[in-house]
């Protein structure tokens, strides 16, 4: 039997997404509380791993097993054992070809922006702080120069260890909500750091240290030295990946 979960969790005290022997991490958690509902070990596959900090909204897994159970089971009991950080939103029985990661066919992302002269005290582990005003219609001029399928190693990490850069962004948006600016980016997949380099080099477009035809410049380029550094994970949230309707998953993440 393979299930598929939906979970959220808060990165804030973990050592990212991917199950560590040294650190804590989310995965760790989830199959330490599965384990104990199916009383047997179990590994759980992601959409899509996130780094230290860095939280999520509907993170989808999912795991094979033969033991037993309903639904509501795998989710009130692996809640049971998880911390508070850490909650399973829904589960959901699937094809046995079924694939939370190689079935999605987007991953979203949003990354929040407190744009104020002070620094937040409330929900300072899920904001980035900037002091400088900041024209966000600037800044989503600039970002849609990277629509449709590019070379992102201007934006990539070196530590990525995806065989290529290219892919396929769908859509990026940049606003304001009152003292936020919330930065909204839906692509196919992403690269290591992707989004952190990304928002790093619109911060200086909407600071006005750097014009709009600049990210433009930086994808042509695929030169990561010369785009922005990476953002603080703190403001970045994994919404969740997109599967087609066929899946019958909860519509928050089907296409």
């Amino acid at each position: 039997m393979r299930i598929a979960l939906g979970i959220e969790y808060d990165g804030s005290r973990f050592h990212g997404w991917q199950r560590l022997s040294h650190a804590g991490t989310v995965q760790g958690e989830v199959e330490a509380a599965l384990g104990f509902v199916a009383a047997q070990p179990i590994e759980v596959q992601c959409a899509g791993r996130t780094d230290a900090g860095v939280h999520a909204v509907c993170q989808v897994v999912h795991f094979d097993t033969h033991a037993q159970r309903p639904p509501r089971g795998w989710m009130m009991g692996a809640n049971s054992r998880l911390p508070h950080a850490v909650t399973v939103r829904w589960a959901v029985p699937v094809a046995g070809d079924f694939s939370a990661r190689h079935s999605a066919r987007a991953r979203r992302y949003r990354y929040r922006i407190l744009n104020r002269a002070v620094r937040p005290s409330l929900q300072r582990d899920y904001l980035t702080w900037e002091r400088l005003p900041l024209d966000a219609q600037a800044m989503h001029r600039a970002a849609q120069s990277l629509l449709g399928e590019n070379d992102f190693s201007a934006f990539r990490s070196s530590q990525c260890q995806a065989t290529h850069a290219m892919r396929h962004m769908q859509r990026i948006e940049v606003r304001r909500e009152g003292e936020e600016v919330v930065v909204e980016v839906q692509a196919n997949a992403f690269l290591h750091h992707m989004v952190r380099n990304i928002v790093g080099s619109l911060l200086p477009i909407g600071r006005g240290e750097k014009p709009e035809t600049w990210m433009a410049e930086l994808l042509h380029g695929r030169d990561r030295t010369l785009a922005g550094p990476t953002a603080l994970p703190q403001g970045l949230s994994f919404v969740g990946p997109l599967y087609p309707v066929h899946w019958r998953l909860p519509a928050e993440v089907s296409l």
